[in-house]
């Protein structure tokens, strides 16, 4: 009877014993769970700030070349206004020398005739 006592005084303690280890194995359990859960955040959140930057720059990038195409294109307007008006000056130029070329030629017709 005192080994049967025994065999359920041990198994008790060793219940017990289990249940202590069971709590810790738990508490352990929860401690990595919650540091994992806290260490997801955190890359995630280093990841949005990061997206966020990239993003930043990326648009900055954008209008930087959108500022240079316009100003490329105002460049060009500016080169092409400029030959435009050179070209038209020396049409003008032409039409004044050729007009006063036929004036003189029909003064002189006149001329000839009186």
């Amino acid at each position: 009877m005192a080994e049967r006592t025994e065999k359920i005084a041990k198994g008790i303690n060793d219940a017990k014993s289990n249940a202590v280890m069971l709590e810790k194995t738990k508490k352990e359990y929860e401690e990595i769970l919650s540091r994992a859960r806290a260490e997801a955040n955190k890359v995630f959140q280093d990841g949005k700030k990061e997206a966020e930057a990239k993003k930043i720059l990326m648009l900055e990038d954008a209008k930087n070349q959108v500022a240079s195409i316009i100003q490329n294109g105002k460049k060009t307007l500016e080169v092409e206004k400029a030959k435009t008006v050179e070209e038209a000056r020396k049409e003008i130029v032409n039409l004044a020398m050729l007009a006063a070329e036929k004036i003189l030629s029909n003064k002189q017709d006149l001329n000839n005739l009186s």
